[in-house]
């Protein structure tokens, strides 16, 4: 989050601050961040008129499923040091097995309540999830691996009696012993990103899910000429993998409340804020399931995307997905005006359809709002797979929905 904002302040934004009598100017640039994992930007039209006052928006969520550190370490015993973990959102624990673990987030101290939370990468070695070995589980092969997230996902920090404990890491970011402390503090893979397949056509990286629409896009924002008469705008929230339902996610009043007070700023009253909820656009992006080679009984026929074969629609009948044939035909116009092809994504009829930010958006605004995203294999796991070309193909169709 740190980097957008320096990259937003290299584009000419200013904060936009938490008073209620803030005024804009025409084609100005503003953002504002909330509990450091939600940021919305907005680059504000050069002609504002009450008749034409609308928002054109594009969001994605900022988090990734994960296991975050436990308060306090886990008693010893068996001659190790470890520290016990919760689950972050639907992980893939197995694919957390066997990795080389580091430990990054935010710390803040008692003393000072007041002050920004220190971001912190810990110093240390990799930790290590390991499993249980073939020879005592003869069956994991067959029967498949079971894991329960208390018992079997403590990572492993150090031997009992060694001096460098995990504890003094935090405690030396912090500045000040465990007890005067508090954080949020996330294990993490240390491997580091790179491109995969026999001709680079992948991408292996952690967190893909969602953090390749936020990139998409923030770029798409940063491309972006003004618009003469919409409000251009990215809602990047936080939470979205366990509900949305906090102070930053999407399920909050920030992006709504944020709107109005922008409608505020450049002079329009709440009724001029009203009337362009139903004539704006919300585009909500996040990753798509790829058709599995390995499974593919487990896709709809004719449904299933592939990697590097443009954007994949969403669609779900019960609105799982917030699309409907007017917001379609909105994206796939854009698709078509750059001359590319969109893919349909929709589940089985006999499975059950996971959600995202649209519907939630939608919902708590009135706005006009389509669920996309690039197609992706390994999702929520901790290493995942994407398609090196679609990035720039969703950048380039996010662009042209502001712009529009």
């Amino acid at each position: 989050m740190a980097a957008l904002e320096a990259d937003l302040l290299g584009l000419g934004a200013a904060p936009f601050p938490d008073d209620a009598e803030t005024s804009a100017a025409p084609e100005s640039l503003h953002y504002l961040v909330r509990g450091g994992g939600s940021l919305l930007a907005f680059r504000l039209p050069s002609r504002p008129s009450p008749s034409t006052w609308r928002f054109q928006i594009l969001t994605a969520h900022t988090d990734s499923p994960c296991l975050k550190l436990k308060p306090l370490p886990a008693d010893s015993g068996q001659g190790y040091r470890q520290w016990g973990v919760e689950i972050y959102g639907g992980v893939l624990l197995n694919s957390w097995l066997d990795r080389d673990l580091g430990v990054s987030g935010r710390i803040m101290r008692l003393d000072k309540p007041q002050d920004a939370p220190l971001l912190v990468r810990l110093p240390t070695p990799p930790l290590r999830i390991p499993q249980l070995a073939i020879h005592l589980d003869r069956q994991v092969n067959e029967q498949g691996l079971v894991l329960n997230p208390q018992r079997h996902m403590v990572p492993i920090t150090g031997l009992e009696g060694n001096a460098s404990a995990l504890q003094d890491l935090i405690e030396s970011a912090g500045g000040a012993p465990i007890k005067d402390l508090a954080w949020d503090l996330f294990l993490h893979d240390m491997s580091k990103p790179c491109y995969g397949g026999v001709n680079q056509e992948f991408i292996y990286a952690p967190r893909l899910d969602n953090l390749a629409m936020c990139h998409a896009a923030f770029s798409a924002f940063a491309a972006a000429p003004a618009h003469a008469e919409a409000v251009q705008a990215i809602a990047l929230f936080d939470h979205e993998e366990i509900g949305s339902g906090s102070a930053r996610g999407a399920e909050s009043p920030l992006l709504a409340h944020t709107l109005e007070r922008l409608t505020s700023a450049m002079g329009l009253n709440r009724s001029a804020y009203l009337a362009a909820l139903p004539r704006s656009f919300l585009l909500s992006a996040d990753m798509a399931h790829a058709l599995h080679p390995n499974y593919p009984e487990r896709h709809e026929p004719a449904h299933y995307p592939l990697m590097n074969r443009g954007p994949v629609l969403k669609q779900n009948a019960a609105q799982r997905y917030a699309g409907d044939a007017v917001t379609t035909a909105r994206f796939l116009a854009a698709c078509r005006r750059l001359g590319i092809t969109a893919q349909h994504f929709i589940n089985r009829a006999d499975m059950g359809c996971g959600s995202t930010l649209g519907p939630i958006l939608a919902a708590g605004t009135g706005m006009p709002t389509v669920d996309v995203g690039n197609a992706m294999l390994s999702m929520h796991s901790c290493r995942e797979m994407a398609g090196a070309d679609d990035p720039a193909i969703m950048t380039a169709v996010m662009r042209e929905i502001l712009i529009a």
